[in-house]
């Protein structure tokens, strides 16, 4: 279908491609955006449990330390022996949460749907070779082209952009 079967100008249809291309660039940003947003939400969880493990080691190793080397000691260890199995005990813990943090972070994926479909609309534009223009316009911009393909400037003709 033509543009003028159509009834739109080459104006408005271009106006209409511009647009049409801007809201696909726009959709692939909000599905790159949606993408995003759940590994998001993965990385979260695997940070959220590497923060708990170094606010474990933090806080509680010096308080819950002592009080289980000490229970320990009262079981006839020596103190000393009381101390290493409590601090092995916590770095066991805390590699478990390592672990669980790595096991979060290594589920990220790329976006993958925005990356194929951009790939996809890449390799539809580098096939859109851009048309080599006719004429350009004079000074005052009055250049027609007619159907056969040739240029004159619209004083010459005696005819109005209408009537071509």
């Amino acid at each position: 279908m033509s543009a003028a079967d159509d009834g739109r100008s080459l104006g408005q249809l271009v106006a209409a491609a511009t647009a049409e291309m801007s809201a696909l660039v726009h959709d692939e940003i909000a599905l790159a955006k949606a993408e995003i947003r759940q590994d998001v939400k993965r990385g979260a969880i695997g940070g959220g449990a590497g923060i708990a493990a170094g606010v474990l080691l933090l806080f509680s190793l010096p308080v819950l330390s002592f009080a289980a080397a000490y229970g320990i000691h009262n079981l006839g260890l020596g103190l000393a022996w009381s101390f290493l199995i409590v601090g092995g005990a916590f770095i066991v813990l805390a590699l478990i949460l390592v672990l669980a943090a790595v096991v979060k972070f290594k589920k990220i994926k790329p976006p993958e749907k925005s990356i194929a479909s951009a790939k996809q609309t890449a390799a539809v534009l580098s096939n859109v070779k851009p048309h080599p223009r006719a004429a350009r316009a004079d000074s005052d911009g009055q250049v027609l082209v007619k159907p056969n393909g040739s240029t004159v400037r619209a004083a010459d003709e005696h005819v109005t952009r209408s009537s071509v």
